[in-house]
């Protein structure tokens, strides 16, 4: 044993020993937070965290090497895990199936830390029905150049229309930038179903405050609104939960609100530093969450109404991919976002005369799920800029390949 490595804590949880290794390793820098701090946070706040992940599947969101050093995804639970951890078999689109890890106690939540998981990231369902959410969520994601105001004005119309169909709404900031609303619904309805009435949901957001809000699925169309991101409820799709930490400087938190507090609040006030006592003085705004029910009739009756959404042209390259009307280049693909924002600083480097005219939204830096990570695409749409300065599609900056050594089950030389 290396005699100046702290030895491991040891944690009586919920009546089960749970060993917290590194517990006075230093996770967040700039507040100061170790390991133990974050499991301790969990603790506090145990019974909310809980009722958002608790019972459901989860993702195993682990930054072994801190904040500073990209996360990446386990899907399957490690073969030795805690009599205390249940499991649940999910299978995929891919075809692939995985035994994700389940959650029930603090305990649980204490084991997940150690594993290096800051937020929680379950799916919709609940461990004795794979197939069927019971949850619907609304991801309002702002675009950038918006800000607070019109996250709350777009959460308020959102608001509007599940009152209109007969659903409640529970918000929450995502611990970034944006807000969810989480919507409970009967077991009855595929994950197709959920994610129509979510769309339709989005899409009629975007009817009742144009400008404000859009459903459009490419970002480079959205413009500087508030993306109801719908997609949140495909398959396979998780978020982070209530009460998870997010991977920011701050160790900002994904924070249960009341509608009468999302006017009032920004997400900047809730860290690991002040939601315990939050929690301990006023509770949890989502307690009420699982008594309150509804159905998907509304939602699925309106999308009916509304008809398929529009659809963007198919390519003419033979293959039969939607193809963006926007002026796009693409700068880079890079393995880290740091790398990606490099690329990006370089392009505009060479192209300072366009730069200018850019608005803040035709930047386009996405976060792409790999196979266990994320990898970063950069565009930039140049619908701002005159046609005749337009910069030509060039040699990627950075050109970083995510499925490069995969092997694909079935395919022949994989």
């Amino acid at each position: 044993m290396n005699p100046s490595k702290t030895p491991a804590e040891i944690l009586n949880v919920a009546g089960s020993e749970v060993r917290i290794s590194s517990p006075d390793k230093v996770v967040f820098p700039e507040p100061g937070l170790t390991k133990l701090d974050v499991v301790r946070y969990y603790l506090a706040v145990a019974d909310g965290a809980l009722r958002g992940a608790g019972g459901r599947p989860m993702v195993l969101k682990r930054f072994p090497k801190g904040i500073g050093a990209e996360p990446f995804f386990q899907k399957r639970v490690p073969e030795n895990h805690p009599d205390f951890i249940d499991t649940a078999t999910l299978h995929y689109a891919s075809g692939t199936s995985a035994e994700e890890a389940v959650i029930r106690d603090a305990a649980g939540l204490a084991w997940v830390v150690n594993l290096g998981c800051l937020d929680l990231n379950p799916h919709p369902v609940r461990a004795e029905d794979l197939e069927h959410p019971d949850e619907l969520r609304v991801d309002l994601d702002p675009m950038p150049g918006v800000d607070w105001k019109q996250i709350v004005d777009v959460a308020y119309v959102a608001r509007e229309v599940l009152d209109d169909v007969g659903l409640a709404g529970w918000p929450k900031t995502s611990g970034s930038r944006g807000l969810h609303i989480l919507v409970r619904i009967a077991p009855q309805w595929s994950y197709r179903d959920v994610r129509l009435a979510a769309e339709t949901l989005a899409r009629e957001v975007e009817n009742r405050a144009p400008g404000l809000a859009t459903a459009r699925w490419w970002k480079e169309e959205r413009g500087e609104s508030v993306f109801v991101d719908f997609n949140q409820n495909a398959k396979d799709r998780t978020v982070a939960s209530a009460y998870s930490i997010r991977a920011l400087p701050d160790a900002r938190v994904s924070t249960p609100l009341t509608w009468a507090e999302v006017t009032s609040s920004r997400p900047e006030q809730f860290t690991v530093l002040t939601v315990p006592e939050r929690f301990a003085d006023v509770g949890d705004p989502h307690t009420g969450i699982d008594d309150a029910v509804g159905s998907l009739d509304g939602l699925l009756g309106l999308a009916a109404e509304l008809g398929p959404a529009e659809k963007p042209p198919r390519g003419v390259d033979g293959t039969g991919r939607r193809q963006s009307l926007m002026p796009l280049v693409e700068v880079a693909r890079a393995r880290t976002k740091q790398e990606a924002l490099a690329a990006l600083d370089e392009w505009k480097n060479r192209h300072a005369d366009v730069v200018a005219a850019l608005h803040p939204a035709d930047t386009l830096v996405d976060g792409m799920r790999g196979s266990s990570s994320l990898w970063y695409r950069v565009r930039v749409n140049l619908q701002h800029v005159p046609e005749n300065e337009r910069p030509p599609q060039e040699e990627l900056i950075a050109d970083y390949d995510p499925w490069a050594g995969k092997e694909w089950p079935g395919l022949p030389g994989s």
